[in-house]
């Protein structure tokens, strides 16, 4: 097998605004299949696009391309431009139109940069606003059908713009009583809980399908969707006791990603970790423990957002596992691919347009006075705004 194939499995963070001699080279010789971008890779419109570009040169297979733009506090982009208005924010709003915008808007301005899939919509039920466990403002709605038809409004238009969706964070990371960023959060959930509740979104957003074995149990009228996919998912470091009964987390659990996901539910789209540098897996696992457990699980993409120079030992781990795990998930990454958007073509007016446009967003959302004033939840809840 060739190693700059198994580097398709990866998805890699990069560590700043241009790239480096040392890390186009290491970049070249793994191959990875897929680039998240963050906060520190961004200082202009025109910077940003060069280092997308750049990255595509070096790639022998077209890469993912990949981001954090929900709108809110998640939004990487905000950094250069305006910010939009936040889940929870549209919402209460309670205009589908608006929500609409948001994800027409959301998916031009990815594709103007590049970028070919963006990490949402959220899929998680607010059963608290103000719970820390990292999604404070960022949930479609408190009920399964606020958020089925929230979230996909915001999926449908996003993905007309020819950029990609995730689901996350699998199996539903709503009654988190903490913050996987520090560490891994136990959800004492009953299997029943789940079917009623956030199964039932995640079911929503998958093809109809899946195992004849609970037929009604996570079946949910979809009345507001059209096509109703989401084209990947993320699995979240929470561990589930309904499904596992030693301390384990659900992006390493076999039961919930295969099992579950893949089997039960009939997903047959792409599967990726959260971040592997976060608390939840750094402080239990060692990183050959934690690559071997993540594909033996059923995932596709294993990430890894901050220890950029440990990709090659990931790509070197990767070579070990058994080839039928591997095999499977190059054929879910190349499967993924076939269905990739071109990037449009770049200008600043194209981006000041769109960035205008998102202002105005804002202000139809929040009204001006609102509009203009900086996010009051920054860092308060959560380090996933910069992490």
């Amino acid at each position: 097998m060739k190693a700059d194939t198994l580097g398709q499995l990866i998805m890699t963070g990069v560590p700043g605004k241009e790239l480096d001699a040392e890390t186009a080279r290491l970049f070249r010789r793994v191959q990875p299949g897929a680039y998240i971008l963050f906060g520190r890779n961004l200082e202009s419109a025109t910077q940003l696009r060069k280092l997308i570009d750049d990255l595509r040169d070096l790639s022998e297979i077209e890469p993912i391309f990949t981001i954090d733009q929900e709108g809110g506090r998640v939004s990487r982009l905000r950094l250069i431009g305006n910010e939009p208005p936040n889940a929870q924010q549209l919402r209460d709003k309670n205009e589908i139109d608006l929500i609409r915008r948001h994800g027409d808007i959301t998916g031009r301005l990815l594709r103007l940069f590049g970028f070919n899939l963006d990490l949402c919509p959220v899929l998680d039920i607010s059963f608290n606003d103000d719970a820390e466990n990292s999604l404070h403002g960022r949930c479609y709605g408190k009920t399964v059908g606020q958020v089925v038809r929230n979230a996909g409004e915001f999926n449908e238009a996003m993905r007309k713009q020819g950029v990609a969706s995730c689901g996350k964070h699998f199996p539903g990371y709503s009654a988190a009583t903490s913050d996987a960023h520090f560490q891994l959060p136990r959800i004492d959930r009953t299997r029943q809980e789940l079917d009623e509740n956030e199964l039932a979104v995640f079911r929503a957003f998958i093809r109809r399908g899946g195992s004849p074995n609970r037929p009604g149990a996570i079946e949910v009228d979809r009345p507001y969707l059209e096509e109703g996919l989401v084209d990947s998912m993320m699995i979240c470091h929470g561990w589930y006791p309904c499904f596992e009964a030693k301390k384990t987390p659900a992006t390493l659990s076999r039961r919930i990603i295969t099992d579950l996901l893949r089997n039960e539910l009939g997903f047959d789209g792409l599967i990726m970790t959260d971040d592997l540098d976060m608390g939840a897996i750094l402080t239990a696992y060692q990183l050959e423990d934690t690559i071997r457990l993540v594909i033996a699980a059923g995932n596709d993409l294993a990430m890894i957002c901050h220890r950029v120079p440990e990709i090659e030992n990931v790509r070197r781990i990767l070579g070990t596992l058994s080839r039928k795990q591997i095999d499977r998930a190059l054929k879910s990454v190349a499967r993924f691919k076939k269905n990739l958007t071109p990037p449009d073509e770049f200008s600043e007016a194209a981006f000041r347009k769109i960035d205008s446009e998102i202002r105005d967003l804002r202000v139809a959302v929040l009204g001006e006075e609102r509009a203009i004033m900086p996010n009051a939840e920054d860092g308060k809840h959560s380090p996933v705004e910069r992490y």
